[in-house]
């Protein structure tokens, strides 16, 4: 058994039933094996033992009153993972299907994510069981109170910055932000995703969507191409679509779909300026239903229940969830002529899919690699906070173009380093996990 198998083994033994963080612990270490063989250091200090296991996993009760004055309990959660090139980053998701298992992948995922910006930062997640749907702003409000009420404890601008994630937008870390304030009377860095006004940060809100689309236009670069022309599917309508429809658009390509929890809206004539002010009356609405769209315009079909990867296209940009793309999504989008695929959520397609994916031969980048420019733009913001500076939108956007383009050609190397030439999904895993192995060796056993 090779050492990466047996390492993983002992994981499954200590992590039982936690299958996403699994999933996410399997796909990293499916690329480290060379890199093992090359580098024995790492096996005789147990650096994947070590990497697997958080710092700190923190759970705790998250009481709170409603409107009508009847009582909530939900479960809070976050977990450093690992802080070996800076503080712990990584976003807060308030949602229903928020679990242990969830958050570990997504901190897992973060670790190399933010190895791969360049930038000083540990990787962490956090949130909640907790969902923003068809609660008011009060109650929302409230739940925030009490939950920082005991996160501030374990946060600072030095220690651990949180950001936002699904279900955690400019409103939600209003209200956090308000409250650790209020706790610590400090007025500090601690939280991205902060209002203009009070320390945030220009195009933070679509930043990773444009991320993504920047990582993406390099990838259509090497095969001579570009987005001009390109019909493109998307899923999901929160900020991470909303800002990849938007740079597609601008970059000449074509949006035709859009998703939610309901079906996915497919639009022969494209996306506009008019319809993606839509997509964020639709999102601000909080009914999470994208047929919306499809009965305010008459050019969109709306399929229940369905994901958008039947729909012929040259580049799809999953946008959604983990796990949002299958085998069988794979195989039928290459059958329809798609020959770049994107991730702009974490961990957007199954190991199988991947499967599928890699051995096409097509485009293809995972989510750690083409969805940091969120965490990126975090940084930046991290950054601004720190010298008490604020840059216009053109000096952000110009550092995340060139941060997604660096992660690009980082991935493009070392996936060549190795003979694995053009695999970014390699390439990704290795140049994220050798920064951070490094560090951990140079700091001893801590």
């Amino acid at each position: 058994m090779s050492y990466t198998n047996e390492v993983f083994e002992s994981v499954k033994k200590r992590n039982a039933g936690e299958n996403e963080f699994l999933q996410a612990v399997r796909e990293v270490f499916d690329s480290l094996e060379p890199v093992i063989e090359k580098h024995p250091e790492y096996r005789t200090a147990n650096i994947l033992e070590r990497i697997v296991e958080p710092e700190r996993q923190i759970i705790f009760r998250v009481p709170w009153m409603d409107d009508k004055g009847k009582v909530h309990v939900n479960r809070g959660f976050r977990v450093q993972f690992n802080s070996a090139i800076g503080p712990y980053k990584g976003g807060l998701r308030f949602h229903s299907s928020v679990t242990l298992s969830i958050i570990k992948f997504l901190g897992f995922e973060q670790i190399f994510k933010n190895s791969l910006t360049t930038l000083p930062m540990g990787g962490a997640k956090g949130g909640s069981d907790f969902s923003i749907r068809n609660r008011t702003d009060a109650e929302i409000m409230r739940f925030c109170q009490g939950f920082m009420s005991e996160l501030y404890r374990h946060i600072g601008a030095d220690i651990d910055v949180p950001a936002g994630d699904i279900g955690v937008g400019g409103r939600e870390i209003g209200f956090l932000y308000g409250q650790y304030k209020k706790l610590t009377t400090n007025f500090e860095g601690v939280l991205t995703g902060k209002g203009q006004k009070w320390g945030g940060s220009l195009m933070r809100p679509e930043a990773t969507g444009y991320g993504l689309v920047y990582f993406a236009d390099e990838m259509l670069k090497t095969k001579g191409e570009s987005f001009e022309g390109k019909i493109v599917a998307i899923s999901g309508f929160g900020n991470v679509a909303w800002g990849a429809a938007q740079k597609v658009i601008e970059l000449g390509g074509k949006v035709v779909t859009l998703s939610g929890p309901d079906g996915f809206i497919y639009d022969e004539k494209g996306l506009d300026e008019e319809k993606i002010n839509f997509m964020l009356d639709m999102r601000a609405s909080g009914r999470d239903e994208v047929k919306d769209y499809s009965e305010k315009f008459t050019s969109a079909k709306f399929y229940a229940g369905k994901r958008p990867w039947s729909v012929k296209c040259n580049v799809a940009l999953p946008c959604a969830t983990q796990n949002e793309l299958d085998e069988n999504d794979a195989k039928e989008l290459i059958k329809n002529g798609c020959k770049c695929i994107g991730e702009g959520s974490n961990l957007s397609s199954t190991l199988e899919a991947m499967k599928v994916i890699r051995d096409s031969g097509i485009l293809y980048s995972p989510g750690k690699a083409s969805n940091a420019g969120g965490v990126a733009c975090s940084g930046l913001e991290m950054s601004q906070n720190s010298m008490r500076l604020s840059w216009s939108k053109e000096e952000v956007d110009t550092k995340l173009k060139n941060i997604m383009k660096s992660i690009h050609d980082e991935c493009l190397t070392t996936s060549k380093e190795y003979g694995r030439k053009n695999d970014y999904v390699f390439g990704a895993n290795v140049a994220g996990f050798k920064k951070v192995a490094d560090a951990m060796l140079e700091q001893g056993l801590v």
